[in-house]
């Protein structure tokens, strides 16, 4: 979105606002600012600087308001402008921010019925003021707040005495000294920056308030403003506290959002500052772009545009805010110095070369970033090493990428030990990793238009390395097997490297993970890897989605899914690296996406696969012996619990030996002890909390039509989604329902009283002579109403009992499980297994049918079942 040309300001639309006012004058003025905001959108789709316009309006708005002011005559009585309408700018529905500064000898009253006409009026001239009436006492006083002082600060004074701006700035000189000032501004944009960094300000984040927004760019401003007395990036530069290179970085970023932000608030037509779903798309076709192809869509360009000047005002903003820190510092004469070596030193604890350090060679400029992973005592780099490191990447230009010590040096890095997730962090933050590997810098501030993936690629990728570095300390592993397999690790600096190539090539089209094998394997030489090694991170990087990929979409207890996959990873080295590989991308993706659910199965996976390698794949375990394996262990678990083994095996007998593969020993043991102590009971239900965020529940009950879609639609009323689910036919006609449960984020019960509850439910509705419960009827979230997914079915004939697997892929909403199953009780379909995956605003479900007569679907079914299915899921929202 960029700027271009620049047009003459609206001379007549000035001159006609401060004409004389006629009866209707104020009809009259909104009819001229309705026609320039007309023109200003007509100039900004011309491409015209989004600055001028800014500022046309401000002044057009200026003389609206010295005619309205003038027409009052309030005695006494001065007039400023605050906010981003003091600094000269105003965007399309951006509030009017008034300081009317009265005499101390003028009362309110006195003042009041002009003040009262003199806002209406604004009023019916469609703008919307914000104000207050203070005399210079009353500044002073409320001046003690950080933002009051602030506006105060950059009042621009409209109508009144020219005595009047001198005197509110005696009024604030002593208020809030300038060391004070920093802290209070470093404080309250760390506040602000917690409050606009979740998740959901990622996919859609705020313009204004958010990290990289204008309002650290504002931040930037006011402390220029309140250490030298001039806001402006051009002053900032000559105090020094910008260099050149980065005023140049910084008005061009400034230049984007403020586009963006006109852009939007026309989309909107109100004040939006939040780039939601709603206007992406709109925004992304005003400016120009189009769709590449599938993985690198015109939203995708415009958002990623949108991030990378972000980052540059949160890099700068915080070049800015050292700078002014270190300038105050030396002034007071406080700032300690302590050396490290001949290089390198600390200065208030910030790391800096000595004065003889003038620049740095290729292999040089690795040296700050190794100082960061040694002493976690460093606070970070002392503004003047930022611009050291800045002025040597940008000397050295191709002989960095060239120099034949880099790739070798950058390894030191990933192997030397310390914090080198913080590393990393700081040479994405410096573009020293870009300059490293350049396939890096493509898919910086890269985002992905859907709800899956919340963060920038770069930024997952850098969580992604945080999280394995973090599997080095038992208390912040993700998991105990994690740390466990992070030690026996021989090279760990591989498996870094595989994290840092994982996503390397989003945005391309085409499958990244085969792109990203081909960007290890070009950059191998260059990094200093061997040819086993580089083999080693290109099959880790190809195949980083294998391991959640089976885990969630296919049955590990089959035993023969678990050879597959085993054969596939070949050896343990593999199996552990891609263990730890696949738990830190899945929580790096999102927060919300790792639970007890995950953890288990991947946990469980790694252990088939491992008793698989270490067994030998050209023996593979049969399905009768790992049925015997568990009912053996499970005996083990009841010794203890009063269920004698003779007991467990008239309960177990009727059960099918894929129905024990299922549930394992574990939770076999713990089935039998709870459905014993109902034993009489025609509806048998049991629940437990596991891993403190899901639920195992069981339903042992006759087989009857209906019984899959009544559970279903049940958990759905009561708060809670299905991620795997198990029917399973027993030899007394009875069906044994096993699902795995995740609370849904509006539960505002414990989890354990949550589960009392859905079990009492579910007894209520089993215990109906006919079953039937609706689905519950939700509307559509915002979010997803912007994504669609079409509905795509395919069948598949299973060997093994015989049965129909339906792949259904379609777009995830309130209640789907519960519609698809009512969609197979209308067919007449028995459920046997389902699979439920969900990936943002997408559903990847797997289901294991037959027909009421245990057979497999024929093609009648499966069209019938097609066509129930897209009636019930695309019939609108609800």
């Amino acid at each position: 979105m960029a700027d271009r040309g620049s047009l003459a300001d609206p001379v007549t639309v000035r001159s006609e606002l401060q004409a004389e006012a006629a009866p209707d004058q104020v009809a009259q003025a909104r009819i001229r600012l309705q026609d320039l905001d007309r023109q200003l959108a007509e100039d900004f789709d011309a491409g015209a600087p989004t600055a001028l316009l800014l500022a046309r309006r401000a002044d057009a708005v200026d003389d609206l308001l010295r005619v309205a002011w003038k027409r009052e005559k309030a005695p006494g009585c001065a007039l400023f402008a605050t906010g981003g309408y003091g600094r000269g700018q105003l965007y399309p529905h951006s509030d009017i921010d008034l300081l009317i500064l009265r005499d101390q000898n003028t009362s309110p009253d006195a003042i009041a019925q002009c003040v009262g006409r003199f806002l209406s009026a604004l009023w019916d001239a469609g703008l919307k003021p914000g104000h207050s009436v203070r005399t210079l006492g009353a500044c002073r006083e409320a001046a003690g707040d950080l933002t009051v002082f602030t506006s105060l600060m950059e009042a621009r004074l409209l109508s009144g005495s020219d005595n009047a701006p001198a005197a509110l700035a005696a009024t604030l000189a002593s208020e809030w000294p300038a060391a004070r000032y920093l802290e209070a501004r470093r404080a309250s944009q760390r506040e602000r920056h917690a409050r606009f960094n979740d998740t959901a300000y990622n996919l859609e984040p705020n313009i204004k308030e958010g990290p990289g927004g204008l309002r650290d760019l504002d931040t930037l401003r006011w402390i220029a403003l309140r250490l030298t007395g001039d806001g402006s990036l051009q002053h900032a530069e000559s105090a020094g506290l910008l260099t050149a290179p980065e005023r140049s970085a910084l008005e061009s970023a400034t230049a984007h959002l403020a586009r963006v932000r006109f852009a939007l608030h026309r989309a909107a037509g109100r004040a939006e500052e939040r780039l939601l779903f709603d206007h992406q798309r709109q925004l992304a076709r005003e400016a120009g772009l189009t769709d590449e192809h599938a993985g690198n869509l015109a939203v995708e360009q415009f958002m990623q545009a949108w991030f990378r000047a972000a980052q540059t005002v949160d890099r700068l903003n915080e070049q800015v805010s050292r700078r002014a820190g270190e300038a105050l510092a030396r002034a007071a004469g406080t700032q300690q110095t302590q050396a490290l070596d001949a290089r390198w030193q600390l200065i208030e604890g910030a790391l800096a070369a000595v004065d003889t350090v003038s620049s740095l060679g290729a292999t040089e400029l690795f040296e700050p970033f190794a100082w960061l992973a040694r002493r976690a005592d460093i606070v970070g780099f002392h503004s003047s090493t930022t611009a050291l490191v800045d002025r040597s990447v940008a000397e050295l230009g191709p002989k960095f990428r060239e120099d034949a010590a880099v790739g070798p040096a950058f390894m030191d890095l990933l192997r030397g030990g310390g914090d080198v997730s913080r590393v990393i962090a700081a040479m994405g933050r410096h573009g020293v990793l870009a300059e490293v590997l350049p396939a890096f810098g493509k898919v910086t501030g890269r985002m992905q238009y859907d709800l899956f993936h919340v963060y920038t690629v770069d930024q997952h990728t850098l969580f992604v390395v945080r999280n394995l570095l973090g599997f080095a300390h038992r208390d912040s592993a993700l998991t105990a097997l994690g740390h466990t397999l992070w030690r026996r690790q021989p090279k760990t600096e591989l498996v870094l490297l595989a994290g840092l190539f994982h996503d390397i090539a989003k945005g391309r089209g085409g499958d990244h993970s085969e792109l990203g094998e081909v960007e290890v394997r070009n950059a191998a030489p260059r990094l200093g890897l061997g040819a086993a090694d580089a083999g080693f991170v290109a099959w880790l990087v190809r195949q980083h989605l294998l391991m959640s990929v089976t885990a969630q979409k296919h049955d590990i207890a089959d035993p023969e899914v678990v050879h597959r996959f085993a054969t596939e990873v070949a050896d343990t080295e593999r199996l552990d690296a891609l263990y730890l590989l696949t738990v830190a991308d899945i929580q790096g993706t999102s927060p919300r996406l790792w639970n007890a659910w995950k953890a288990q199965l991947l946990e469980d996976l790694h252990a088939a696969a491992r008793h698989a390698l270490r067994r030998g794949l050209a023996d593979p375990v049969g399905a009768a012996e790992r049925v015997a394996t568990i009912r053996q262990e499970a005996l083990l678990r009841l010794e203890s619990s009063g269920v004698t083994p003779a007991e467990a095996a008239a309960m177990w007998q009727p059960l099918p030996d894929y129905a024990v593969l299922r549930l394992g020993a574990e939770r076999l043991a713990w089935a039998t002890v709870e459905l014993m102590a109902q034993r009489g009971s025609a509806v048998q239900i049991v629940a437990r909390a596991v891993g403190g965020d899901a639920l195992d529940l069981i339903v042992n009950a006759p087989d009857r039509d209906g019984l899959f879609a009544t559970v279903t639609a049940v958990l759905d009323r009561q708060g809670f989604d299905v991620v795997e689910a198990r029917a399973t036919g027993t030899r007394d006609g009875r069906v044994l329902d096993l699902f795995r449960l995740l609370p849904r984020s509006d539960l505002v019960e414990t989890l354990e009283v949550a589960g009392e509850r859905m079990v009492a439910s579910l007894r209520e509705a089993l215990s109906s002579t006919t079953l039937h419960v609706r689905p519950a009827r939700r509307r559509l979230s915002r979010q997803l109403r912007h994504f669609t997914v079409p509905l795509r079915a395919e069948f598949r004939d299973l060997p093994r009992p015989p049965r129909t697997q339906l792949s259904l892929v379609c777009a995830d909403r309130p209640g789907l499980l519960a519609r698809v199953a009512a969609s197979f009780q209308e067919c007449n379909l028995r459920v046997h297994d389902a699979r439920i995956a969900t990936f943002g605003e997408r559903a990847e479900d797997f289901f294991e049918l037959t027909g009421s007569d245990l057979q497999r679907l024929d093609i009648a079914q499966q069209d019938r079942l097609l066509a129930t299915l897209r009636q019930r899921l695309e019939d609108g929202d609800d």
